[in-house]
């Protein structure tokens, strides 16, 4: 079975930084695909971050320059460094992993950051 375990979220003043991990277990398959989301009170999902089988990485403008998504194959762990944070970054962050085959595609249960002074 797999799961996906968030960490690192929290409270921080704006400007500061703070560093998401989130750890994969129960992976049997290649995974295609790892990515950040986030979703903030009465808004859409979107995508901050995400990370491919072959490191290519894509960030939403929002966020381009401040965050880095990075990964420990070794570990089945990515993260996602975030500094510069400012109060539109407040959300709740999700993990998503997906592999090659359909159906594989699992989400964290979430992390809350909070950026206010």
């Amino acid at each position: 079975q797999v799961q996906l375990v968030e960490s690192g979220g929290g409270l921080v003043q704006p400007g500061g930084s703070l560093r998401l991990s989130c750890a994969a277990s129960g992976i049997t398959f290649s995974i295609k695909f790892r990515g950040w989301y986030r979703q903030a009170p009465g808004k859409q999902r979107e995508l901050v971050a995400s990370i491919t089988a072959g490191v290519n990485t894509n960030y939403a403008d929002s966020v381009k320059g401040r965050f880095t998504i990075s990964r420990d194959n070794a570990k089945n762990t990515v993260y996602l460094q975030m500094s510069s944070l400012k109060p539109e970054d407040t959300a709740v962050y999700y993990c998503n992993l997906q592999g090659w085959s359909k159906g594989t595609d699992y989400w964290g249960q979430g992390t809350q950051v909070t950026v206010s002074s």
